[in-house]
């Protein structure tokens, strides 16, 4: 077979390592394995691709790729190849959300602390040289953690390790997900979707770790946030699209709710004009919440399993449902 490795962005770690291909050619040595720096040459690297290693394909590169029967994406998201084409075919999908959640999880708990204990606040004082003891606890006291209700919204992989995290720093974590009958995870209740409205009003902070899909995009609006306590802080670390930008700049700057902090944007990089930069009560991180020096090993060894596995005819990790979008 020939596996092709096509992973390309502007942001270097994105990108394959060039020893990714060697690699794998060591462990398979009875298949072709072809690694692209470029995406210009996809359309004809399909021609003859079995499997696809990569994120990125567009309909009309789709219709190439007549041998393609499985592709593993290094996201965790996949609404980028939900198109109807291959929603429709026989070609299988695998994500990587193992590989990101334990960090991005870990990236949410640091959000959660740097809002609970003022430290966009304190930074700012800082860079002017000013001792803002009194300002600072007269504008955003610190708060303590523990005891605390976080509602995390989606409990997949990133979701049930934020619970996890928090459970053990004495949070009371109440979470949403779409199966019921997978459990309550490491969250101390779970509810259905239809629970949200009800639910936010228990929370002093609410996690966004929910995939994309037709029926969570725009899921927070103005009145989401409306239904939200005034002290609460809102966290996204899953997609952008999931949150309506101007709702949330009108919610902070009526301080509907007492700040947020984001890590994902419907438009990347986030436009230096974009009102969310000059939010006081917002902290941005430009989505680096999955970034770290382990990454491509961890990448490496999903790989390895998951093709070791699909050679064997066994069970794959990570499968997407295709018809649900995750």
């Amino acid at each position: 077979m020939k596996i092709l490795i096509a992973v390309h962005h502007w942001f270097r770690l994105w990108n394959a390592p060039p020893w990714l291909a060697p690699r794998l050619q060591e462990r398979f040595p009875e298949h072709t394995f072809t690694q692209i720096a470029s995406l210009e040459s996809l359309s004809k690297e399909l021609e003859d691709t079995d499997i696809l290693i990569g994120y990125q394909l567009r309909p009309e590169q789709f219709a190439h790729a007549r041998r393609l029967k499985y592709i593993h994406t290094t996201t965790a998201a996949v609404h980028q190849l939900m198109f109807p084409e291959l929603i429709a075919s026989d070609v299988r999908i695998t994500n990587s959300a193992e590989i990101h959640g334990r960090v991005v999880a870990e990236h949410a708990m640091a959000l959660i602390f740097a809002l609970a204990k003022a430290i966009p606040a304190s930074v700012r004082y800082q860079i002017k040289s000013e001792w803002g003891q009194q300002e600072l606890w007269n504008r955003t006291p610190p708060r303590e953690v523990a005891g605390a209700t976080l509602l995390v919204i989606g409990l997949g992989s990133i979701g049930n390790e934020v619970a996890r995290l928090a459970t053990a720093l004495g949070m009371h974590v109440i979470a949403i997900r779409e199966h019921l009958e997978r459990g309550a995870g490491h969250a101390d209740e779970v509810y259905a979707p239809q629970e949200l409205d009800r639910l936010l009003a228990r929370a002093d902070y609410v996690v966004l770790a929910a995939p994309l899909t037709g029926k969570t995009e725009a899921l927070f609006d103005k009145c989401t946030f409306a239904r939200m306590q005034k002290t609460a802080f809102f966290i996204n670390v899953s997609r952008g699209p999931l949150v309506d930008e101007d709702a949330l700049a009108t919610a902070l700057r009526e301080e509907v709710i007492a700040g947020a902090a984001l890590d994902v944007f419907p438009v990347e990089p986030l436009p230096a004009e974009s009102p969310l930069w000059k939010l006081d009560n917002l902290l941005i991180t430009p989505h680096t919440a999955a970034l770290t020096d382990r990454l491509w090993e961890r990448h490496s060894a999903r790989i390895t399993e998951n093709l070791s596995r699909y050679f064997a005819g066994q069970p794959l990790l990570g499968e997407v449902d295709k018809r649900r979008g995750y």
